[in-house]
Formats: structure tokens, C-alpha cells, sequence
């Protein structure tokens, strides 16, 4: 008997696993897309380091009519304009400094909300990130729960920024007060971690000797199945005949071709401050695509980030450049930076609103980009009146198309509140200062 029921648990075992190989997309846990009521929302956190000169980033205007200033005007697209909102006045306050360091403290901050402990060493104390919280929710199920990634790296110990924590500077997801998750910054190495052994040339006959593999293992899971029946009691039979139902269910899916998911090229080493933003962007697109996961944060550079922007013509400093003394030289350049960032975000946003989700439903439709800065101004390190834009409906439930002008002191917390109620994981509370929704983003 004992020989037996060993015999049992392995074939249940084995034939599982085998059925449940990664490429069976059949066998992976999916919220109903298409037509049905529930779409695949997800959540993309977009930072961007040293604040905006802001003079150029505000738009006069409120409302629908909102005219574009210099470095929003990537995003005046006719494509784009209707899918953004752009929101002024809120305050992530909790990212102020104690004494120095407001870089690092907001970035900690950033998407906790949080007030951080100030040290530099390993007793650094957060909360969770709002992405963080989301991920169990959107990516039940997938491959990854989220992905952390960005354009720069270093380590996460030692003084970043006038006695902060490097943790602080160089992460903005954290899966537990004193975890902050390290982001993957080499494109290549992330194309290799989603799309391990993937050969586009090879592709449509690996597709074809995929399919042929799967009724195979079905088949064969059948054939012992039904010589095992024989051997069990009346209550694993029954058991057994349950298996035997969920695998001919999926005999009936395995006949029908799987959505193929192209990756795409794998990204080359060595590549540029710019490059690497570019291939990262794609590289997000492609993980949204291929539904590996519904979570990604993203950061272009690290707090209070020193690189040089060759690309726009711009060779000194960015965090130099953002103490800019009221210069307008300095203005000029640093307008050139962020309208590159901006550009960059726009990019980002044209690609993903050009993949259906369903008919008339790109992924931008059910997605919530959210775009940042640690602080409002670079001189002035001042964590009130951020630079934000939210694109994206979120499955139809963010307000879209506007500028919104919040009171003074309304909580950048009371928007991840609203994020978190569009997107399905309501919370009455979250991080130092959120208590409660904004209703001018809900739809």
C-alpha cells in the first residue's frame, strides 16, 4: 500500500509539473480580458531625480484647456493629451530631510510616504511601497510579482546623501520597513532574466514544437492515469477523476494556438545613459505585453543623480546644474534634461498605448503610469507643489485629459489612496499622511 500511494503522489507530482511547464500560458492564472467585466489593470511607477525647473513645467490653466509649457511639450500629442493628466499641489511631506539629504529622503520616501529614519547605517527604517502593495493584487499568478528596474545602479549600504542611507538613494520599492528591493539596471540582463533562451530566428518552430509537446504530455499524463484507476480506493478515484477533468479542460485550450509574445532583440552591453533609458522602456513595454507582470517601478537615475545628458548637449552635472542659483543658463539646460525625461515618458507611454488589450483597449487604457520627482525644485529641495503626470485610465477609472490644481497641503499619500481604490486594493490609511481619496482623480 505504502508502495503504491508513492506511486501515486509521483504521478500526481510529475504529471503536474510537466503540464505546468512556463510555456503553457493555458495553465496560468489570468483575469478575464477581452469582453468580460474585469480588465488586466496595472501599475507603472515612472522617477525621475532633482525636481523640474517648475516655472517651465506648470501649466497656466486648468481644466481640459491646459496649454502646454516648454517641458511638458513631448506629451501635447494628439494621441497622448487625452490619456494624461497633469496634477499640481500635492506634497509628499514625510520626504523631508532631518537636516540635510532631502535627495535620499524623498526618494525614500517616494513611494511610502514615509518619513525614513536618518542614518547610514544598517539600521535604515521605511515602510512599504505602494507598488509593494499592488503586486499581490495585479500580478496573482504571473511570472513576477513586480520588477524592479532603472538606469543606474550601486550599492544599497553607506552614506548616499549627508548621513542618509544608500538604500534610501537607490531604491523607491521597498517590500518591508528594512527591505528595500535593488532594481536591475543592464537591459540585457533583464531580457535574459524575462526571456531566458528566447531565439527569434528559431521562433516559429519552437512555437510549433511547443504545441506538439504539450498534447504529448497530456496525452501521456492520460495514458497513466487510466492505468492507475484500477489500483485506487473509491475516494481517490474520485479524486483522480478531477484531475483527469481539469486536464481534458485544458486539452481543449491546448488546441487552440497560444497568444505568441514577442521580446523582441536582446539589448547589447556598454550602452549609453540614454540607451539604457530607451531599451529599459522597452524593456517594460515587453513585460506588460508579454503579462509577465502588472507591477513595475522604474528609475531614471538615482537620487540626486550627477550624469551628464550628451544626448541633449548637456555635459555638466544634472544635480550640479538643479542648484541653479536662479541662473537662467542653468534653466535653459536643465529645461533641455526634463524635457528629455519627459520625452522619454512620452515614448514610453506611445508604445504601450499602441498594444491592444482588446478591441479598442490598449494597455495604456488599463494601466496607471504614475511620473515624479524626490522634490519640487533642485535649489530649493522643497518636497511641496511635486511635479506629477498620471497617465493611462486604469481600467476606466482615472480621470483623464486635465490639469487639477489641488489646495495647499493635500497629501501626495491621498493619491496613492486613489490608486489604490482604482486598482482594487482599497486601504483607509497609507504611509505618515494619506486618510483619504482625491475624488478629482477618480472617475
Amino acid at each position: 500500500m505504502s508502495a503504491m500511494k508513492l506511486s501515486r503522489r509521483l504521478f500526481l507530482g510529475g504529471a503536474g509539473a510537466a503540464i505546468a511547464l512556463p510555456f503553457l500560458e493555458s495553465l496560468r492564472p489570468r483575469r478575464a480580458r477581452g469582453g468580460a467585466a474585469e480588465a488586466p489593470k496595472r501599475f507603472l511607477a515612472y522617477y525621475v531625480p532633482c525636481g523640474m525647473v517648475m516655472s517651465r513645467w506648470t501649466p497656466a490653466a486648468t481644466g481640459a484647456a491646459w496649454a502646454a509649457t516648454p517641458i511638458l511639450e513631448p506629451l501635447d500629442t494628439p494621441a497622448l493629451r487625452p490619456k494624461l493628466s497633469i496634477l499640481s499641489g500635492l506634497d509628499n511631506r514625510p520626504g523631508r530631510s532631518d537636516g540635510g539629504g532631502d535627495h535620499a529622503a524623498g526618494t525614500g520616501a517616494f513611494l511610502t510616504c514615509t518619513h525614513v529614519r536618518k542614518t547610514a547605517g544598517s539600521d535604515i527604517l521605511n515602510n512599504v511601497s505602494l507598488d509593494q502593495v499592488l503586486a499581490p493584487v495585479l500580478s496573482e499568478g504571473l511570472s513576477y510579482p513586480s520588477l524592479e528596474l532603472g538606469t543606474d545602479g550601486g550599492s544599497s549600504v553607506g552614506d548616499c546623501d549627508t548621513g542618509y542611507s544608500c538604500a534610501y538613494a537607490r531604491s523607491i520599492a521597498w517590500a518591508g520597513p528594512t527591505t528595500p528591493l535593488p532594481k536591475q539596471t543592464t537591459p540585457r540582463a533583464v531580457f535574459d532574466r524575462l526571456f531566458a533562451g528566447y531565439d527569434a530566428e528559431a521562433s516559429a518552430a519552437e512555437i510549433a514544437r511547443r504545441q506538439r509537446y504539450r498534447t504529448s504530455v497530456l496525452d501521456h499524463a492520460i495514458d497513466q492515469a487510466d492505468s492507475l484507476r484500477a489500483q485506487l480506493g473509491r475516494t481517490d478515484q474520485a479524486k483522480l477523476d478531477e484531475y483527469l477533468t481539469s486536464v481534458r479542460e485544458l486539452e481543449v485550450r491546448v488546441a487552440t494556438p497560444p497568444r505568441v509574445c514577442q521580446p523582441g532583440t536582446r539589448p547589447n552591453d556598454g550602452l549609453s545613459f540614454a540607451a539604457r533609458a530607451r531599451a529599459m522602456a522597452d524593456l517594460m513595454v515587453v513585460a506588460f505585453q508579454c503579462d509577465l507582470t502588472r507591477v513595475i517601478t522604474f528609475m531614471l537615475g538615482n537620487a540626486g543623480s550627477g550624469a551628464a545628458h550628451p544626448q541633449v548637449g548637456v555635459t555638466e552635472s544634472h544635480h550640479e546644474l538643479s542648484h541653479h542659483m536662479m541662473s537662467q543658463s542653468n534653466f535653459d539646460k536643465l529645461t533641455l534634461i526634463e524635457q528629455w525625461e519627459v520625452g522619454e515618458l512620452a515614448y514610453l507611454l506611445g508604445r504601450l498605448d499602441a498594444i491592444e488589450d482588446s478591441p479598442g483597449v490598449s494597455v495604456l487604457d488599463n494601466t496607471i503610469v504614475f511620473f515624479s520627482s524626490e522634490i519640487e525644485d533642485g535649489d530649493a529641495h522643497r518636497h511641496t507643489n511635486l511635479p506629477v503626470v498620471i497617465a493611462g485610465g486604469g481600467g476606466g477609472t482615472i480621470v483623464q485629459g486635465t490639469h487639477t490644481r489641488f489646495p495647499n497641503g493635500t497629501p501626495m499619500a491621498n493619491l496613492y489612496l486613489s490608486f489604490l481604490q482604482a486598482l482594487g486594493a482599497p486601504q483607509a490609511r497609507f504611509g505618515d499622511d494619506g486618510t483619504g481619496t482625491l475624488a478629482q482623480v477618480l472617475a
